[in-house]
């Protein structure tokens, strides 16, 4: 069973930390009733539009129609597959939607990490629902703020045989298309822009992902884990130990 809904004009507006993008449709695919309806205020009080889904074949019948901004998609799922293979079947049928997994165990991080799912972000349980719909805010801000600024950034991008096509944010790799997300895109985009430059965790948590710096998430690893196996040899990211990552000049 699907429930939609939309913000509650009882509820507080959410003021300073309103969505940028209002009335996003997210969809939440979360199996515990509790949790879901706490996490589903505090998006509906950003101005989202939430679904909530509560196991993973309702959920792959949620995401046929392609009407979602973003997609919360717990990996513990009830139904016949699990949420690892929910964004496996998106990302085979070409949807790219952005998507934060939802994981109860640490070591589930290293999963996603091994089988390069195009996730945008994770959060382990137990989360604070405020710092859930935080990430869902920056995600999307994100998002706003690329199609904004497409024509003003250079038409590409290129570093040996890695071309980023800015306008359509797309990538190739030996003039063959790279699938990447949102995330990635953006991530490696940063990186190019200026080779050689070495970039702190820090400051691609807040140049690409608009966290503090400090945040303590594995995501800037996780993401480049996922960019250097797509990459294979061609991979111009290194790492500088002790400091960050940077890209080599070509």
């Amino acid at each position: 069973m699907t429930t939609t809904s939309g913000p509650d004009p009882s509820q507080p507006s959410g003021a300073a930390g309103a969505s940028p993008n209002p009335m996003s449709r997210v969809l939440l695919v979360e199996d515990e009733p509790a949790l879901a309806e706490l996490a589903r205020l505090y998006l509906e009080r950003d101005g989202h539009r939430v679904d909530v889904v509560g196991d993973s074949d309702a959920a792959l019948a949620a995401l046929a129609p392609r009407n979602h901004d973003l997609v919360l998609l717990d990996i513990g799922l009830p139904g016949s597959v699990d949420g690892i293979e929910v964004c496996r079947r998106m990302r085979a049928g070409d949807d790219w939607t952005p998507v934060i997994f939802v994981t109860a165990r640490d070591d589930e991080v290293d999963r996603i990490i091994g089988l390069e799912l195009g996730a945008d972000d994770y959060v382990t349980k137990p989360y604070s629902p405020r710092e859930l719909a935080s990430r869902v805010r920056a995600l999307l801000r994100r998002q706003l703020r690329a199609a904004q600024s497409a024509g003003e950034q250079p038409r590409s991008l290129s570093v040996g045989a890695l071309v980023l096509e800015m306008d359509t944010r797309r990538g190739r790799l030996h003039d063959r298309p790279l699938p990447l997300t949102t995330t990635e895109f953006d991530l490696l985009a940063h990186l190019m822009a200026r080779p050689g430059r070495v970039y702190t965790r820090g400051e691609l948590l807040t140049a690409v992902w608009d966290y503090p710096a400090d945040d303590p998430t594995r995501t800037v690893d996780v993401h480049i884990a996922q960019l250097r196996a797509k990459l294979g040899d061609d991979s111009p990211i290194r790492t500088v130990r002790g400091v960050g990552y940077s890209v080599e000049r070509s």
